[in-house]
This record gives structure tokens, sequence and C-alpha cells, in this order.
């Protein structure tokens, strides 16, 4: 059968994107194949379309996406025809009309969460379990810094936080963001256009700082973040979007507190099936409990995914983006 899928032959910007068709074959052992409903768009799309992760070309795009079983191939036992499914991460190339999957990266898509929620929260909403539950454990009352608080990962955080107890601080680009960013449940916003991060920080926390930090903006923001922390603090860094963090030197981290640095990606804490279930079953609780709500911005047809690239850097879009074949 034939498939519509967005591709790039050589890195560079978004107009390097292009809706190719393609033959796909029957699904082999292991394996099944997918009618995709609804595709997620991630900041991580674009590192590897621009060749700041380097990728074998020419590649397909995009890392998460729903949709439904259309066959299975031999030794799929899990999944049956007509079963809604979602994953997230894997060898890119999510945006997509069809595709054949492995059938051991899939999870069920609970009755009570749709499509397109599902595609706008596997990558952000596992992102957010493993980094607030098992990178950097937060406990009830306690502060936590998140950068890009109006963003996918960022509304998904401030909710989670606000389940758990937690007082999480959010840094946003103008009122807008921010106000959108406080109606998700963040403690305090802080608006970067117009005020010190690092001062508003110590004075939200009586001086004492962060004992952690989620950065998703690396280069522009590595030295506020250590600002940030208190003594002992966690510096998770898991973005780039101003460009890669600089190297981090021990005795750095020594002079400021005895600080630990980390560098975590959601392929690491879902590598086991076990793991992968964990933090999609933590997901999908919250989201079914209503605990948690992606805000869906926009929907953008297979064809604009250079549009939707353009919006996302440009910093346009307000939580979860789509692409619906």
């Amino acid at each position: 059968m034939h498939a519509q899928v967005v591709r790039f032959h050589t890195t560079g910007g978004p107009e390097v994107l292009q809706l190719d068709t393609v033959e796909l074959g029957e699904p082999g052992a292991g394996q099944v194949l997918l009618r995709q409903t609804a595709c997620g768009l991630n900041f991580l799309d674009t590192y590897q379309r621009s060749g700041a992760y380097p990728m074998a070309l020419p590649s397909g795009a995009g890392n998460e996406a729903a949709g439904v079983v259309e066959a299975v191939g031999d030794g799929v036992t899990d999944l049956k025809v007509g079963d809604r499914v979602a994953y997230a991460g894997g060898e890119p190339g999510a945006y997509a009309s069809h595709r054949i999957y492995p059938a051991a990266r899939l999870v069920k898509i609970p009755a009570g969460v749709t499509d397109d929620v599902a595609a706008a929260s596997m990558l952000k909403g596992m992102t957010t379990e493993y980094l607030l539950m098992r990178c950097a454990p937060l406990k009830s009352g306690h502060f936590a810094l998140m950068y890009a608080a109006a963003g996918g990962v960022g509304l998904f955080a401030g909710q989670w936080a606000k389940a758990m107890g937690v007082k999480m601080i959010g840094v946003a680009a103008g009122e807008e963001k921010c106000a959108l960013a406080r109606a998700n449940g963040y403690h305090e916003v802080i608006d970067r256009n117009k005020e010190d991060i690092a001062l508003r920080v110590r004075e939200i926390t009586g001086g004492a700082g962060v004992p952690v930090v989620y950065d998703s903006i690396g280069k522009a923001t590595f030295e506020t973040t250590l600002k940030c922390l208190s003594p002992r603090g966690v510096f998770v860094s898991f973005g780039a979007t101003s460009g890669l963090p600089p190297p981090v030197e021990a005795p750095m981290l020594q002079k400021l507190g005895s600080l630990y640095f980390t560098r975590p990606t959601l392929v690491t804490y879902t590598a086991k099936r076990f793991d992968l279930e964990l933090s999609a079953n933590r997901l999908f609780k919250l989201l079914g409990s209503g605990a948690l709500k992606p805000h869906i911005g926009n929907r953008y047809a297979l064809a604009d995914a250079a549009k939707a690239h353009q919006d996302l850097e440009a910093g346009l879009t307000k939580g979860s983006q789509l692409l619906i074949p």
C-alpha cells in the first residue's frame, strides 16, 4: 500500500521537509501496520531536521503518533486489528499517514483518551513523568523551576506538579504565555522579558534557591540556572532550544554548592518495556482523571509540516501542536 510520509533528504531549515509517497510492505515478525490518525510535534523533531542531532539520510521526521492497528505480523499476540495505540520515540518517521512499527513499543490508548490527546501527550507527557518522578524526584511542598512553562512539556509539568503538591515556578515570555502557565498549575510564573529570573527565584524561595531546575533552553540559560539552584541542587538539562549548553566543569559544580548535572533522555527512561508501560500508565491515569489536560494549539496537514516547524522554532506556538494525516 502507499503511504504519505514527511522526510528530509538533507539537513537544514524547515524547507528541507518534503511530502513523499512511499510503498509500504506487510508488517514483519513483531510488527504492526498502523493507520495514523494524529502525529505530535516536538522540538526534538527540529533538532533532528536541522542536523543538531545527526541522522542517517534520507530520514523520516517526527517522534510520536496515535493510530489504529490495520494488520499484525507473526508473533504479535498483545495487539489486534482495530486496537487504538500510540507511541513516542524510536526511529523518526511519525509524520506519516501509515507506518509499520514494532509492536513492543506501542501502548494501547484507554477508552477515556482520544487519539488527538494521546498524540499530543505521549512524548511530552512521558517526558514530564520521568523528569518529575524518576530523574530528579520532586517532593510535595518543595519548589522546582521549569523553563518554557507555556510550551508542550511546560504545561504538562505545571499540571503534574500541582497534582503532586509541588510548588513549580515557571519561566515564560510575555503576559499571555505567563497567564497560560498560571492557569496550568504553576505556583509562580516569571516573565523572562522583564524580570531577572535568578533574582525572582531567590525572592520566591526566601533566598534558598530551588533544589531542581528543569532546563530545556540550553546555552542561553546555563548560567542563570546555576544561580537558581540551592546547595546540592540538581541541574536537569533536557533540551537546547537556544543551542547546546557549554561543557560542565567538575570544579564549578563543587564551588557552587556540590551541585549535580544530568542530561537525560526519554529513550533511556523508557528503554525497557516495564519502564515504558510504567510511564504511559502514569500518564494515561492523570489524563483519564482530568488532572492532566493537554493544551492543543494548532493542527496542521502533513503537507504543512515545514510551516509547523517554522511556527515552533519562531516561538509562535503554545502547548502541543499536531499534524493530521
